[in-house]
């Protein structure tokens, strides 16, 4: 794991992750140089600190793509915007809630990622999937070389990521290569499910991932026997839940197995773990609902696998990193052994020989990644060569 703030968990792991979805050192190094006192703030103080040197950079990037747009460089412009709205998604990511420019922020994420795809001409579509009078929203990435109708694999968030995070990282550039497609989603209390239409999570993920299912199946480019689904972080919960009791799914994936949540917030009261945010309380009640920490903790009673993995009748992969610092690797062993009824399980621990040791492989992500993408290519019968 880089460590660039000595003493700051939350704020390693946003750069680990900005170096992930494709971010510069150089512009890294100009960012993180004036925040090493603030990273030893209270998290108010620090937090406002690090938005403004994130979106300084990426203020300025969006300047320099302008005067390329300019002069015709429309490629070059669209991988300045690319990059900014990492630094824009990275900073929005980390506020507190009741920063008034935080929703502002978000916004500008969503545009200059809309724009760089577009300017870039990246192989990725915006969808939006009807959900209770509103909206999930995704990203649709197509398989490459493929006629006919294609596997695909549904990705959902963790606790505070977003499908643009999940993107940039590039699960679904290297499965598209492998010659299955990728729909990356919003689910209920993350993104924009969350930030935009006050949708928050939910235990029993089925409840979304249905309407998700359906969707894909009347896509004419979608084989419907052959749909998957992956969670990373929380996901690693949501993920086998909607497969379990969404018989429509032909396979999941954990990437970060996370087979009994409502046991690490207990132990997280106890201060032991490391918080993915900060504000980490007023964020998980945030994304799940409670008037306060009791009321947030009686809901995520109900987040735990146990008497669910055992429901699993399709192939299956549980991945984990061996010095996960936030949910411990004896949860990764629960769920591989509770999936007594996977026709295919496997177990995969990311150990220092290919890296992505940390939480969901934040660390080093690519091959982790590519690792999950031959898996799924082979399960749901794409290509590895």
């Amino acid at each position: 794991m880089f460590r660039y703030f000595p003493t700051n968990y939350p704020w390693n792991l946003a750069v680990d992750l900005a170096l992930e979805m494709g971010a510069r050192i150089g512009e890294i190094v100009e960012m993180c140089e004036p925040l090493l006192e603030a990273s030893k703030q209270p998290d108010a103080a620090g937090s406002a600190a690090f938005r403004k040197a994130w979106s300084e950079m990426a203020d300025k990037l969006c300047d320099l793509a302008e005067e390329d747009e300019e002069r015709g460089r429309i490629l070059s412009a669209g991988e300045k915007y690319n990059r900014a709205a990492i630094y824009y998604l990275t900073s929005e990511r980390l506020q507190a809630l009741d920063d008034p420019e935080r929703l502002t922020w978000y916004h500008k994420a969503l545009d200059t990622f809309q724009l760089g795809l577009r300017l870039s001409k990246e192989n990725c579509e915006r969808v939006e999937i009807p959900y209770e009078g509103k909206v999930i929203a995704g990203l649709y990435v197509k398989a490459e070389g493929v006629d006919g109708p294609a596997p695909v694999l549904v990705q959902v968030n963790g606790l505070d990521s977003t499908k643009e995070m999940k993107y940039r990282v590039g699960l679904p550039g290297w499965l598209a290569k492998r010659g299955v497609s990728s729909l990356i989603i919003d689910q209920p209390g993350t993104g924009e499910a969350l930030r935009l239409h006050d949708l928050k999570a939910r235990y029993d993920s089925e409840h979304w991932a249905s309407p998700v299912v359906d969707w894909l199946q009347a896509r004419d480019d979608v084989d419907e026997r052959r749909i998957g689904c992956e969670g990373v972080s929380l996901g690693g919960y949501f993920c086998p839940r909607a497969v379990a009791f969404e018989p429509r799914f032909a396979c999941g994936v954990t990437w970060g197995a996370n087979h009994d949540w409502r046991d690490v917030q207990k132990r997280r009261l106890e201060r032991e773990g490391d918080f993915p945010v900060p504000h980490y309380w007023e964020h998980v009640r945030w994304v799940w609902g409670g008037k306060d920490i009791q009321e947030f903790m009686q809901i995520a009673e109900n987040v735990h696998l146990d008497g669910v993995v055992e429901k699993i009748k399709v192939p299956f992969l549980v991945t984990h990193g061996e010095q996960d610092s936030q949910i411990p690797l004896k949860w990764a062993h629960r769920t591989y052994e509770q999936l007594v009824n996977s026709p295919k399980r496997e177990l995969k621990i990311f150990t220092k020989r290919e890296g992505g040791v940390q939480h969901s492989s934040f660390d080093n992500s690519i091959n982790a990644g590519q690792y999950i993408a031959d898996w799924v290519a082979e399960t749901l019968g794409g290509r590895v060569a």
